[in-house]
């Protein structure tokens, strides 16, 4: 079983259901989704914190992968990244490196907001926890709750050493890069529902995945043709 705990925003309900269609259809294993809803804390998507609880959610057991979920699409098999996982990281993330090129994020939505730089932005967006290591054992809730976003983004409880490298495929960022082998298409600027994004790289998967969460029937050669 593959415990994936998924990042859920009601503003974006519709990505949410998208995503697991996309995971679901296409996944080798049985799965076990737990979508990640709070309260919001500094005007961030309501599971921002939650995905660092992920361990003590697990009372530190076993293997878990968080994922943001409301705003990324699979395209790949997730049995295929749950086998990349490295016992001797704490975590595993897609270590990205790179600038903005938009000043803003959901244009045209209640959601628009400046599109700022932080270091190690978007690293937390996908996550391989392995949640029996001993450094993760100090994510609780008070932890949590006593820092900073930053420091937790930058997964500042653990040194360099510990927070293992996945490929670039696994968590590619729609409108900041070109993967064309992208496993799992990140639309971290905004999800194809919203007008401006409705013909980014990979929409018409992303509304092909709608249409069949819609009506209720799959065909596996359409799977094989999004």
């Amino acid at each position: 079983m593959i415990r994936i705990f998924a990042g859920y925003d009601p503003r974006e309900a519709v990505g949410y259901h998208v995503f697991c269609q996309s995971l679901i259809e296409r996944t080798s294993e049985p799965v076990a989704i737990t979508p990640l809803y709070g309260t919001q804390r500094d005007g961030t998507n309501a599971f921002t914190y939650q995905r660092f609880l992920v361990p003590y959610f697990t009372n530190f057991t076993g293997r878990a992968i968080f994922m943001d979920a409301s705003d990324m699409l699979m395209l790949a098999n997730i049995d295929d990244l749950s086998k990349l996982f490295d016992p001797t990281k704490a975590v595993q993330v897609v270590k990205h490196e790179y600038q903005t090129k938009h000043l803003r994020k959901y244009i045209g939505t209640p959601m628009e907001s400046a599109n700022r730089d932080y270091p190690r932005k978007n690293w937390s967006s996908l996550i391989l926890w392995n949640c029996d290591h001993l450094r993760n054992r100090v994510l609780t809730p008070d932890f949590v709750d006593d820092h900073s976003g930053s420091e937790l983004h930058r997964f500042g409880w653990l040194p360099d050493s510990l927070i293992g490298e996945l490929p670039k495929e696994w968590n590619v960022l729609i409108g900041e890069q070109e993967n064309k082998n992208a496993k799992i298409a990140h639309y971290t600027l905004g999800i194809p529902e919203f007008d401006h994004y409705q013909n980014c790289d990979f929409s018409k998967q992303w509304f092909n995945t709608k249409s069949r969460m819609l009506n209720g029937l799959i065909k596996m050669k359409e799977v094989a043709n999004a």
